[in-house]
Order: C-alpha cells, then sequence, then structure tokens
C-alpha cells in the first residue's frame, strides 16, 4: 500500500518565520479569547478597531519567504556594494572589532535586547559600562563631564550649539563654524540653528573671530582635512567675548594630542566609531559630549550617575532625570530621548580591553604611518599641506588628480578628492606597511622611482610638534588596565551582563516600548562586511546594495503606512519628528506662510513632542482631553479657532498614549485640514495599526517610525534606533537631503543626521523582518498585539483598574489597543503602596517593571507585543495578581506600610542572607513569592536605588565609585 505525498504548499516553510515570530499557538489564543469574551481575533479586532480607519485593502508587500531565502536575498543586495580600502576619512575610519567584543556584547542578545536603564536596579552591568564610557570621555578630552553618548558627530555638534547658547554671558546670534570642520557636520550645524534664527558664519575661524560678535566657535581638532591647529589663542580670545569655545576631537588623536580641557575648552564632542566599531555606511556609532563642570544640568543627552541603594552600598543610576524632554515638554532644551547605548558599550570595552598602553600604542602607530607616508610624498616631490598632522594628509596634486584617483580605485581603494587639486589620505589602525607603499604608487609618476617604508622607520619625525602633545595621564582606573586578556575580558563582560535584565531572560512589558523579538536571522546580516565596512560618503556606485534596500525598505514601509515618500535619514524617532516638522515648516514657507508657527499637542502627546516643536521654532499650544483620554474636540475646534491664521500643525499620537483608538481620528485630522495645518501623527504605536489602519490613509501628513519598536531593531540598552520620517505626497520635496553627500532636496531642507542614511548598517534588520512576514504576517503581528494587550487586561480586570479603556461592552477589561495602562492611584490611600513600589517588587518576580507614571503619574503602562507566549502572559498576570495579594495583606493590617515586601523591594541574596531578619514576612516570601521562582531565578545586585542622594551627590565617572567601594 502506497501513501500519497502531502501538497507541496504544506510541506513548504515560507510562512514559518510567521509562527516563531507571533508568540500564541492558535490553541492559546482560543484560550485568550475566551477570557477576553470575543468570538475570534477578528471580531476582537472588528470591535476595538474604528471602522472609519480600516484599510480597504491589504498592503502590496512581497509574499513572505522563510529564513534562510530572505538571507539569501539579502545577501545578493549585499553584494551589490563594494568594499574597497578606505582612506577617505571625514569621521569614519577603519577598525578592528576585538572578536570578545564582537561576539559577546555585539551578537549578544543580553546587551542588544535590553532596555533604556530607568529601572536602574536592574540595569547595573549596562550602566556600569556607560560609567566606563563617561570616564573614558572625560579622561581623554580633558573635561570635568561626559554624557553616556549621542546619536553621532554632526547632531552632537547642533546640540553643543544650543547648549552653549543658553551658556554663555553673549547676547550674540552667531555661531562661528571653522570651514575645516567635516563637511556633514556643517551642514547639520546649518539645519539645526536656521529654525531657531541662529547664524552660522562659515571660514576661517581667526578671522570671523576677529570681525564679528559671536555666542560660540566651533572648530574640529584634528581638522577634515588633516591639520593639527593649535586653538589655545583662539579659546582665549572666545572667552574675552564671554562666547564659548567647542572642540569637535578625533577620540584616537587625543591619546597624542593635548586634550581640549587642558588649553580651555568648554564643549568637546566627537565620535567613537574608531573605537572598534565598524564604520557600517554612517552608523550606528556613538557620539560623545563632553563639558566644564558648571553646564552639567543642561548637557543634553543621559547621564549615568553613582549613587547608593538602601543598604548603603554604591549602584548606578540615571542622573538628573528632570533634564529629560519627558518632563519638561516644550521647555526641554533637546528632544533626545535615546543614545546609542550599545555602541557605546562597544566603545568603552574596546578602551577596557586595550588600556591606556594598548590605545597609545595603536595611535602612534597610526601617526608613525601618516609621518611615513608624508616623508615618502616629499621625496617623490609632492606638496603636502598638512605640517601637523595625525592621522590625515592633504597632498597638492595639480593636473593628477582624476588619475590618482583611478589608479586607487583599480586597485581597490577610496581617496578623498578635496578639490580638483588636492586629495587627501586618512590612516587608521587597520593601516599597513603595504599600504603606504601602494599610496605611494598611485600617486607616483610614471617611471619614477617609489620609496619604501623601510628607508624611513629609522630617522622620520613625528608630524605632532612638541607643544601639542600630550603629556597627562589618562584612563588610570583599574578597569582600564586589568582586563587585558581575552580571558579576563570574557569574564568581565559575563559578569556585567549577569547583573542585567533583557529579553533574553523574560518579557519586558514596557508599554509605549514595543518590546518584541529580535530575531537572530534578523540580525545576522549586520555584521556582513558588505553592510558593516563601507564608508558612508564612498562613491555611488559603490553602494548599490544600500541603494536598493534604501528603495525596497522605503516602498514597503510607505505600504505599512499609506504615506507616499519616506526618508530613512533620521538616527532616532526624536530626529524623525524634527525632520518631519521640518517637512511641515518648510510647506509653509513655501506658501509664503512664515506666520503659521503654533503647534497644537493634546495633553496625551509623547513628551517628544512638545521639545520637538521647540526645536523647529514652533510655538506650543496643549489641547485637552476628554475623560476617555481622547482628544477634545471641542477644545481643538476652539484652539484652531484663536489660532487660525498662525496654525501649523497638529501633533497626535495613534493609537494614543493612553492606549486606546480614538473614533474621531478622521473628524479630528480634517477640522486641522480646515484651518490650514497639517497632522502630524506620532507612529510610536505603529505596532497596533500595520495592517489593519494607515495614517497616511485616515488623514495624517507626517509621522516617523520608530523601526527599533514596530519593525524589530533592537533596542540595545538605550540605542541605537531608526526613525524614519514619512509624508504625503506634497511634503515629499521638503524631507531631508544630504548636501554633503551628493543629494540636495527641492526644498532646501537640508542633513538632519551625519549619514545619508542615518543608522545605515542596522536597516537590514527591519528589511528581514518584512521580507519574513509578509503583508498577512505583519498584519497578523498587529492583531495578535492587541489580542494579548486585552488578554492581560482582562485577566488583570479584577485586581486593578485599568485606566482609559475603550469601554467596549463584552469586552472584559473593557477594550484597548496594543497596551493597558493599569492604575495604582487608588492603592496609594489605602495602602500606602505606590506605582513605584510594584515596579521594583516585579523584580522580585524576575520582571522589568511596566512603564511607571507615563503618560499618567501613578499608574504602569503594559505593552505585551505579539513575539510573548501566553505561558510568559500568565507567568506576568500571575506576578502582578500576586503583588495585589500583597498589597491586600498591606490594607488589612497583616503587614506594616513602611515595612513589607514591597516597600523594602528588591530584595538583594546578601539582604535575604543576613544574620538578622526583622521583617514582617518571612525570607521566603521575600525571595520565592510563587513556587516558579525556584526554577528560574534572577537576583537583583542592588538594593532599591536612592535617586535624591544621586542627584544631590552627583559623580558620573569610575574613579568616586571605586572610593566609595
Amino acid at each position: 500500500m502506497t501513501t500519497a505525498l502531502s501538497p507541496l504548499a504544506q510541506l513548504e516553510t515560507a510562512h514559518e518565520f510567521v509562527a516563531r515570530h507571533i508568540g500564541p499557538y492558535a490553541d492559546d489564543e482560543a484560550q485568550m479569547l475566551s477570557i477576553i469574551g470575543a468570538a475570534s481575533r477578528e471580531a476582537l479586532i472588528s470591535t476595538i478597531v474604528p471602522e472609519a480607519i480600516r484599510r480597504p485593502a491589504p498592503m502590496d508587500l512581497p509574499a513572505a519567504v522563510g529564513e534562510a531565502e530572505a538571507l539569501a536575498e539579502l545577501k545578493a543586495v549585499a553584494a551589490q556594494n563594494k568594499v574597497l580600502k578606505s582612506f577617505i576619512g571625514q569621521g569614519y575610519y577603519g577598525t578592528h572589532t576585538p572578536g570578545v567584543i564582537l561576539r559577546n556584547i555585539l551578537e549578544n542578545p543580553a546587551w542588544y535586547t535590553a532596555y533604556t536603564p530607568y529601572q536602574a536596579e536592574i540595569s547595573q552591568g549596562r550602566m556600569e559600562a556607560l560609567v566606563n564610557f563617561q570616564t573614558m570621555i572625560c579622561d581623554l578630552t580633558g573635561m570635568a563631564m561626559a554624557n553616556a553618548s549621542m546619536l553621532d558627530e554632526a547632531t552632537a555638534a547642533a546640540e553643543a550649539m544650543t547648549l552653549a547658547k543658553r551658556s554663555v554671558k553673549s547676547k550674540s546670534n552667531t555661531l562661528i563654524v571653522a570651514g575645516d570642520c567635516h563637511p556633514q557636520t556643517i551642514e547639520v550645524i546649518r539645519t539645526r540653528a536656521e529654525p531657531l534664527g541662529l547664524e552660522v558664519k562659515v571660514g576661517f575661524a581667526p578671522q570671523l573671530m576677529a570681525e564679528n560678535d559671536y555666542f560660540a566657535v566651533i572648530c574640529q581638532y584634528p581638522s577634515t582635512t588633516g591639520l593639527v591647529h593649535d586653538l589655545k589663542e583662539h579659546v582665549e580670545a572666545a572667552h574675552a567675548k564671554g562666547a564659548a569655545f567647542i572642540v569637535a576631537a578625533d577620540l584616537l588623536a587625543l591619546t597624542l594630542l593635548v586634550p581640549p580641557g587642558e588649553f580651555g575648552a568648554d564643549i568637546v564632542l566627537g565620535n567613537t566609531q574608531r573605537f572598534g566599531v565598524p564604520m557600517g555606511a554612517g552608523g550606528p556609532h556613538a557620539a560623545y559630549m563632553a563639558c566644564r563642570d558648571e553646564y552639567k544640568r543642561s548637557l543634553p543627552g543621559r547621564l549615568v550617575g553613582v549613587s547608593v541603594d538602601a543598604h548603603g552600598n554604591p549602584a548606578y543610576r540615571l542622573a538628573l532625570q528632570t533634564r529629560e524632554q519627558h518632563i519638561r515638554r516644550e521647555k526641554a532644551t533637546s528632544n533626545i530621548c535615546t543614545a546609542q547605548v550599545l555602541l557605546a558599550v562597544m566603545a568603552s570595552m574596546y578602551a577596557v580591553y586595550h588600556g591606556p598602553a594598548g590605545l597609545t600604542r595603536i595611535a602612534q602607530r597610526v601617526a608613525a604611518y601618516t609621518a611615513i607616508l608624508a616623508a615618502g610624498f616629499k621625496q617623490m616631490g609632492l606638496k603636502v599641506v598638512t605640517p601637523v598632522a595625525f592621522d590625515t594628509l592633504t597632498v597638492e596634486t595639480a593636473e593628477r588628480t582624476d588619475g590618482v584617483l583611478a589608479r586607487a580605485l583599480a586597485a581597490g581603494a577610496n581617496l578623498r578628492r578635496l578639490s580638483a587639486t588636492h586629495l587627501s589620505v586618512s590612516l587608521d589602525e587597520t593601516t599597513t606597511r603595504a599600504d603606504l607603499e601602494a599610496l605611494w604608487a598611485w600617486f607616483a609618476t610614471d617611471g619614477a622611482t617609489l620609496p619604501r617604508v623601510a628607508e624611513f622607520e629609522q630617522h622620520t619625525e613625528s608630524l605632532i610638534p612638541a607643544h601639542l602633545r600630550r603629556s597627562s595621564a589618562f584612563l588610570t582606573h583599574p578597569v582600564f588596565n586589568s582586563h587585558h586578556s581575552e580571558t579576563e575580558m570574557l569574564r568581565y563582560i559575563r559578569s556585567l551582563s549577569d547583573k542585567d535584565l533583557a529579553l533574553d531572560r523574560s518579557m519586558i512589558p514596557l508599554g509605549s516600548c514595543t518590546m518584541k523579538l529580535n530575531a537572530t536571522s534578523e540580525m545576522i546580516p549586520i555584521t556582513w562586511p558588505e553592510f558593516a565596512a563601507v564608508h558612508p560618503f564612498a562613491p555611488a556606485d559603490q553602494l548599490k546594495g544600500y541603494a536598493l534596500l534604501n528603495e525596497q525598505l522605503t516602498a514597503w514601509l510607505c505600504q505599512a503606512t499609506g504615506y507616499a515618500g519616506i526618508s530613512l535619514q533620521p538616527n532616532a524617532g526624536s530626529q524623525g519628528e524634527y525632520a518631519g516638522l521640518l517637512a511641515i515648516r518648510g510647506w509653509h514657507l513655501s506658501r509664503g506662510d512664515a506666520q503659521r508657527t503654533v503647534c497644537l499637542i493634546p495633553e496625551s502627546a509623547h513628551g517628544t513632542n512638545p521639545a520637538s516643536a521647540q526645536m523647529v521654532g514652533m510655538q506650543v499650544v496643549v489641547v485637552k482631553c476628554d475623560a476617555n483620554g481622547s482628544v477634545d474636540l471641542n477644545d481643538l475646534e476652539a484652539k484652531c479657532t484663536q489660532h487660525a491664521d498662525k496654525l501649523a500643525a497638529i501633533m497626535i499620537t495613534y493609537p494614543s498614549t493612553y492606549g486606546v483608538f480614538e473614533p474621531r481620528v478622521k473628524e479630528l485630522c480634517a477640522m486641522v485640514h480646515r484651518f490650514g495645518g497639517r497632522v502630524y501623527v506620532d507612529g510610536a504605536n505603529m505596532n497596533a495599526l500595520v495592517g489593519l489602519a494607515a495614517p497616511g490613509e485616515f488623514g495624517g501628513d507626517v509621522s516617523h517610525l520608530n523601526l527599533h519598536k514596530t519593525f524589530c531593531i533592537p533596542h540595545g540598552g538605550g540605542g541605537p534606533g531608526v526613525g524614519p520620517v514619512c509624508v504625503v505626497q506634497d511634503l515629499v520635496p521638503f524631507l531631508p537631503g544630504h548636501v554633503a553627500a551628493g543629494q540636495p532636496r527641492e526644498g532646501g531642507v537640508g542633513a538632519v543626521s551625519a549619514a545619508p542614511l542615518g543608522n545605515a548598517a542596522v536597516l537590514p534588520i527591519s528589511w528581514m523582518y518584512i521580507r519574513m512576514m509578509g503583508a498577512e504576517g505583519l498584519k497578523a503581528a498587529t492583531e495578535v498585539a492587541i489580542l494579548s494587550a486585552n488578554y492581560v487586561a482582562a485577566r488583570l480586570s479584577g485586581h486593578y483598574d485599568i485606566h482609559f479603556s475603550g469601554g467596549h461592552s463584552g469586552i472584559k477589561g473593557g477594550g484597548v489597543a496594543h497596551e493597558c495602562i493599569l492604575d495604582l492611584r487608588p492603592l496609594k490611600d489605602s495602602s500606602g503602596i505606590g506605582a513605584e513600589d510594584v515596579a521594583k517588587r516585579l523584580i522580585d518576580y524576575g520582571f522589568h517593571a511596566p512603564t511607571l507614571s507615563f503618560p499618567v503619574a501613578g499608574t504602569l503602562m503594559v505593552e505585551p507585543t505579539e513575539s510573548e507566549p501566553k505561558a510568559e502572559l500568565d507567568r506576568f498576570c500571575d506576578a502582578m495578581i500576586a503583588i495585589r495579594e500583597e498589597i491586600a495583606k498591606v490594607e488589612r493590617g497583616e503587614w506594616p506600610r513602611e515595612d513589607n515586601p514591597l516597600k523594602n523591594a528588591p530584595h538583594t541574596a546578601a539582604s535575604l542572607m543576613a544574620a538578622d531578619w526583622a521583617h514582617a514576612y518571612s525570607r521566603e516570601q521575600a525571595a520565592y513569592p510563587v513556587a516558579s521562582l525556584r526554577q528560574a531565578k534572577y537576583w537583583s545586585p542592588v538594593g532599591r536605588v536612592d535617586n535624591v542622594y544621586g542627584d544631590r551627590n552627583l559623580f558620573c565617572s569610575c574613579v568616586p565609585m571605586a572610593a566609595a567601594e
């Protein structure tokens, strides 16, 4: 008897990834629906998502393929990039990523799936690495204070501009920028300055300083052409005018050059890319910013500081959070709500691994090669116009420029063309003796005798004069002098990751953050040389793979959003917001409506929204919300009428920040359009829309997307991110351009990031996700995200109030979008237990807390995502129910209000081993409140961290921590 083969369609695995990305199985889904009270997933969606915004047709995307096929397709795309030896420089250099860092940090989900360290107790490992980063920056720059990283060097320079403006005595609105700063930095500064009414003068800095009043000066050190300027006199001149002096400094060069802090700089910034982070066509890389001590409370970005825990032991935390835009809103001085944590960790570990001696050796080798290269050029009769240099030489080539470039290209290398008569050559950690001899050959005339490296090794003098050489020590802390063998380094990295809680351990139920699966197959391509080893300003014909990736990914994202055009350049969601508002502003200006500067923002908006509006010169007017959390349309109409002639835009989040679908959103959009404004739909909650509804179809004009939320780029402990800006057809000309890359925009909007594709190297992650999910899979993911949120709301609704639920009859919990808000405020009155106590107690149960007190103080916002299996959702719900019973014991008087497991959480192993236990509850209740914890227990490395102490005693480097220990 023969057995018939199963149909091939049932055996092929094109949709296999969809089932692996989505957590609940079919039988789980049925159980979840029964708890919620919905007959089917489609019935639930029909109840929750307003019919008025539902998409009439599915997304037009390629059919889903399996992981192997998607990787093969992307490999073919990557192969269209050409990986050449780069001598371009311009802020991007070849580097060797130590294998122990590549494998155990960049490719390790314990590091890349972690979230921003807002919950300090479960973030001690990555915050220690960030304190190492801050210490490294302070030591190398000679400055008192450094933050935990910036997005890129160009945006860091723009942030330094505004930091200086609000910090100095000068009342001038003029910024002087040295003409030999990196061109991409100059362009981003100009983009940022213009809406703020700041004038940027670019040219020969000493002359401009003599002829103008100004509030700050920015110089590159070394310059983009390689020249190392002696800036001391310029600093003194700026200070004499009450202005700040800003230095954009190369971090590797600072191991050999006098650090800016020693010649009086006020702010120092730059990039850490050459500390072991691949070029990646421009990012992600961790930029840095350091400043005088007196500027620290105005310093943008995040600071990791040292405090103490409940037991008096040293502990790390994010310091001075009152500076953050989520709190200050339109009064914020920056909209940055992220960093480049994963890359900052890599750069700091590069310094830990090499130590001061290793870094100095690398820099000395680069400087020696540069001096030898210059000597060879001089022997050949060529004029080197950078007599004082670290790693970059500019050479006068006369009529031979094109020929030199052609010979280099033919040999597989890129040089930088500065003009028709000048080329520059930048050396780096990867430079070899053979590279120098190849360079001489490309510059030589036919038949010329070529120099040899051996001729110059013994007698060539440094191109760094004595008065510019560093004499001060740096990286003296033991952490930079203790882990130089791979065994030591491996164990140090592991010890830090063991302290943290990331997605590789448990669910992270953070509302508005979408902590979903970052699949391994999505991550694999980011280390392919075809993506990782290319320079962002290489010739366009060498970047055809990235061009195709950009073309395909933007087309797919247009399908997902309903918009006509997208730019992938913004390298964070905050930068996407900024670029979107610039587009709206540019459109109004093009129509002669310069007076349209009012931006309406609902009370429920994300904190970055008002901060971004302020940065483009708009006036924020707040719109009220009603009792259900929706925008109050009566108040909206009144505000539109009041500001009719000045209305520029409204910024809304959809579904709302309160986690509900506002049913009258189309009416809202139409009203704003009627008054001449444009509608910005914040894409932070796009994971509740993909495949079901599209902002570009229900009335939105602009959105940004968080690819590090909806489209699977991991959060990296607080960065990287990608925030594409999406627009309707008439706003396409106002998307950001990039003049430095030969990509000007018709609308004249300049670059918002240093590189044309921003954080280009992580874009393959989202490409893989969409390619493997297809239209049906993406829609299913959205539906299951909504299903999971409603399941959590249904299970917890009998124990906690569900704040701002949709009020849908028949749906247990009232019906929410992809997240729900648990209102703990009534419990504060009945028990003294607040939302923070519950957040800390969840650590004892092995969970990262939900979003704490945002968007409503005293609440927890839960977003389960589609990737969590039902078992994990149940584990979380069981924990929350058990915690509610613990609160009930306090309410009943069984435990004191000030001495119970919630007030004392999290409990460390050391505290439980103490000889004396004077608490009203048992050690077992503290450590193992549910039986399952005995099989898998996460132990918090510290007790509850004292936030007030940390801000009153601000230390942000390794030294105070060591002293405290």
